[in-house]
């Protein structure tokens, strides 16, 4: 493909070739020097932020900006396959290939003959067809389970994992029950001055209260992002409530802040 035509391409058919195009040609000699020294590694930091900012439009309806994310999202898989390409390894035909392969093996009870009814049924088997692909059979059964993940995200998909065998609270008053055992256990802990348990104890209430998340069908990541968003919201508010008093986040005494936070609170 020219210059011109990556310049100017109009036809919808040709977009995926054109961006392969444009990527190949920042990569190539006499392209873009900041692209042509990435690599897989360069490359991570831009494939998580791509990924989140993609969530956080989706997460506030902003539909008007979600095709922009998912392009740049879109990018970073392109870029490595590139790279990839270079390297001889594989190129974006292989991923797409690959994916297609994977969902066709996947999805027995549409491209071949399987009972799977319900979302419960389709799961269970896609875990099954999985384990079988990856030769995880003799495997612990958590073995690889959200690798790569947020702590929170993770901690919420061995839950899940572990729950499909059984192994779950029965009710929601037996994960709140257990929030307070651990809470008791971090409270023990602190009066202990036992530093090492403290982070230990810690770790486990965290893990109880996503627990909990997942048991209200909720995701803790997205909880967590509504949180630190309201923070954010009602800190900014309470700084203007103190600047409205003439003072400043260094001027303020713990009392006057609190009290410019339960304003913003209100």
């Amino acid at each position: 493909m020219t210059d011109a035509e990556m310049i100017d391409s109009p036809d919808n058919g040709k977009q995926l070739a054109r961006l392969r195009a444009i990527m190949h040609r920042l990569r190539a000699p006499g392209g873009c020097p900041w692209d042509a020294e990435q690599t897989h590694a360069s490359l991570v930091p831009n494939l998580i932020e791509e990924a989140y900012e993609t969530v956080d439009t989706i997460q506030r309806g902003d539909h008007g900006h979600l095709m922009e994310e998912l392009g740049d999202l879109l990018l970073q898989v392109v870029f490595h396959s590139e790279l990839a390409e270079e390297a001889g390894r594989f190129n974006l035909d292989d991923v797409a290939r690959g994916i297609s392969e994977k969902l066709v093996r996947r999805h027995p009870h549409v491209f071949a003959q399987s009972d799977a009814s319900d979302s419960d049924a389709v799961l269970q088997q896609w875990d099954a067809i999985k384990r079988a692909e990856k030769g995880d059979e003799e495997q612990p059964y958590l073995h690889g389970v959200g690798k790569g993940l947020p702590a929170l995200l993770r901690a919420a998909k061995l839950q899940k994992k572990a729950s499909k065998v059984g192994f779950d609270w029965p009710d929601e008053a037996g994960v709140l029950a257990k929030i307070g055992e651990e809470l008791t256990e971090v409270e023990a802990a602190i009066q202990e001055a036992q530093p090492a348990a403290i982070d230990e104890e810690l770790g486990d209430l965290l893990f109880s209260v996503v627990n909990l998340i997942r048991f209200r069908n909720r995701d803790p990541e997205v909880l967590m992002a509504a949180a630190n968003a309201k923070f954010e919201q009602r800190f900014g508010a309470m700084e203007q409530d103190l600047r409205r008093r003439g003072l400043s986040l260094a001027d303020a005494d713990a009392a006057r802040m609190e009290e410019s936070w339960e304003a913003a609170k209100g």
